[in-house]
């Protein structure tokens, strides 16, 4: 029984590495110019001591999509993100949408890379600041060959994914 299970935890690991990871800049309109590409691992940053993603600048109402497809596993509010939606994706990474206006999505759904999943906007700790996605990956599993001792915070850069690096696979705007 135990080898059983064992098994099919490898098949589930193994197969998340085979879904095909989407690239699409999850703020319909928005390029590259939309971000400061160092704002990534940023630090001072407020309470979590460096940025651990980016902060794509747009009109506040303006719909934002899922990056990559994956399983909606939170959507609600929390005082540094606002309102959030955590998507679990290919290769176990999470994809953190923050600071929503509004959101579109509940847990347990499945979004299909570029299905809408709420709108951009200012909440929590963006209250009173210009409208952004926060967007940022986090790796469930360790990356060792990401780990940059002279950062920072350096043990957690093995968890996290430059979003401007991963989104310059995306190739278009929306």
């Amino acid at each position: 029984m135990r080898k059983t299970i064992t098994l099919i935890a490898l098949i589930i690991v193994a197969a998340s590495w085979l879904l095909p990871e989407g690239h699409e800049i999850p703020v319909a309109g928005a390029s590259s110019a939309d971000w400061n590409p160092h704002s990534f691992w940023h630090s001072p940053w407020g309470r979590s001591g460096v940025h651990k993603g980016i902060d794509i600048f747009a009109k506040e109402g303006k719909t934002v999509v899922a990056a990559s497809p994956g399983l909606v596993v939170y959507t609600g509010y929390n005082d540094i993100g606002g309102n959030v939606v955590l998507v679990l994706g290919a290769k176990w990474r999470f994809y953190y949408y923050a600071h929503l206006h509004s959101t579109s999505s509940h847990a347990g759904q499945w979004l299909a890379t570029g299905e809408v999943l709420g709108s951009v906007g200012s909440t929590g700790n963006a209250q009173g600041k210009p409208p952004h996605l926060h967007f940022a990956i986090r790796s469930l599993l360790p990356l060792l060959w990401q780990y940059q001792a002279d950062k920072p915070q350096a043990l957690l850069t093995m968890f996290y994914v430059d979003p401007g690096v991963y989104l310059a696979g995306a190739g278009r705007s929306l």
